[in-house]
């Protein structure tokens, strides 16, 4: 009889604690369907069906109850005793309501910017959409579009490819997309929007509004190791403060992306864990971080807000690009941008010719040799907000590579040694897409 006391103790001790761990988890099954969900219908105008299916078909995540209600323009998804709602802000993407009332969301002072230029199909690339019949020298096409087709070919090690473009010495030599997307449609970044982040601080340290290497002014850090930190370290992700990205299960990232409002305060009251500048350690939090001490350096919020739109999206012709913000109304510059496949291919091109655009210096003219220097601590793999290929990671491409990447499969490879860009955007779970083959596919077209 003891003994069985014993077992339904424990059945019940077990019992509790999957259930408290699945309430805790709640917030996180429901908030990455709303948002997620939301997003992808009212920015990318995608259907609630084909996000099912696909993107949102996995895990428990599969099992979430999602109503969209376009009159509102709002997502709720819901599983078992828990629910989440996103809502859709003009022309600032969809925010999970987290902290904040939807009230206080709806009402902060967004500012719109008229996008820029009018008329961009009868403008020539870059500034513009429309792409003569000129192609560059030195392409084997049929290599090429073996190459393309590969990556296009939806079954493993190239599962997943929604989009394929490919710019050589400046021109467009390749765009492809499944049969379910076009041109038009706007992609997720995920991480690659970590890369945007870096093109913001750079500008704001060319309007002498930032600087990169000295200690952050954050009050609760001045009684420890914190003090030390720079924006650099940020944007580096060697700051020392304790971190988890694992996205298997209820970690730092998950908490900061679907159960927090203000996703920057949530980084900064991360302990200290490692002296600043030492030890690498990738994290989604630094960046929004970096994204609200970004807004400090602004007199209101309306000038935040449209700052991306004037500072760099209509200088270099991105008209798509949608930047996210969170319910504290700071840009998440960890993972919520879309825009479509031309202009994250004109994103990079401002890389490519280290922040000139047209004649145009609009990044620091030292920049770019920022970006591209390796973080202390990274063995190679790592920039600022950029990740590089100098630890051999890519050995199919050349180690003067650097990218943007993207959870899921988004890249955004940039070769300045070989003139090239290459953008990639789908839904590949980690082993089911091979960038080295398609990057040396592409690589062994150049002749």
């Amino acid at each position: 009889m003891k003994r069985k006391r014993i077992v339904l103790a424990v059945v019940v001790a077990l019992l509790a604690g999957v259930g408290i761990y699945l309430h805790l988890l709640m917030p996180v099954i429901t908030g990455y369907a709303a948002k997620n969900l939301a997003s992808a219908v009212f920015v990318a105008g995608r259907s609630q069906e084909a996000m099912e299916k696909e993107d949102l078909n996995f895990s428990v995540i599969a099992f979430t109850d999602n109503t969209v209600d376009f009159e509102k323009r709002e997502v709720e998804s819901r599983f078992l005793w828990g629910k989440s709602k996103a809502i859709y802000i003009e022309g600032f993407g969809c925010t999970l309501v987290k902290d904040f009332s939807e009230e206080q969301i709806r009402n902060r002072s967004y500012q719109q910017v008229e996008v820029l230029p009018a008329g961009a199909d009868t403008i020539p690339w870059p500034e513009g959409d429309w792409i003569g019949d000129t192609i560059p020298e030195g392409i084997n096409r049929e290599k090429l579009n073996e190459a393309l087709a590969q990556a296009m070919s939806g079954t493993i090690p190239n599962k997943g490819t929604f989009a394929l473009m490919v710019v050589y010495k400046g021109q467009p030599v390749a765009e492809v997309y499944r049969d379910d997307f076009s041109k038009k449609t706007k992609f997720l970044s995920w991480s690659m929007d970590k890369s945007v982040t870096n093109a913001l601080v750079g500008l704001r340290v060319m309007d002498g509004k930032l600087t990169i290497d000295r200690p952050l002014a954050i009050d609760e850090w001045q009684q420890d190791e914190r003090q030390n930190i720079t924006l650099g370290n940020l944007l580096q992700m060697n700051s020392g403060l304790e971190w988890n990205e694992n996205y298997g299960n209820l970690s730092d990232v998950t908490v900061m992306l679907h159960k927090v409002g203000d996703m920057g305060l949530y980084t900064q009251q991360k302990p200290f864990k490692y002296p600043a500048d030492s030890v690498w350690m990738y994290s989604s939090g630094s960046t929004n971080l970096v994204c609200r001490e970004l807004k400090k350096t602004f007199s209101d919020e309306q000038a935040y807000y449209a700052y991306p739109r004037k500072a760099l999206f209509n200088r270099i012709g991105m008209t798509s690009a949608i930047f996210e913000v969170d319910a504290s109304g700071t840009f998440v510059g960890s993972s919520y941008l879309y825009a479509t496949m031309r202009d994250y291919a004109r994103f990079a091109l401002l890389y490519l010719n280290r922040g000139n655009w047209m004649g145009d210096q609009i990044l620091p003219e030292a920049w770019v040799d920022y970006t591209t220097k390796t973080a202390n601590g990274s063995a190679g793999r790592y920039g600022a907000s950029f990740w590089l290929n100098r630890s051999g990671e890519y050995p199919d491409a050349p180690d003067d590579m650097f990218l943007c990447k993207g959870h899921d499969g988004q890249f955004i490879c940039i070769i300045p040694s070989r003139d090239l860009v290459v953008v990639r955007t789908g839904y590949s779970k980690k082993g089911e897409f091979d960038l080295n083959g398609l990057l040396k596919g592409i690589l062994d077209s150049l002749e």
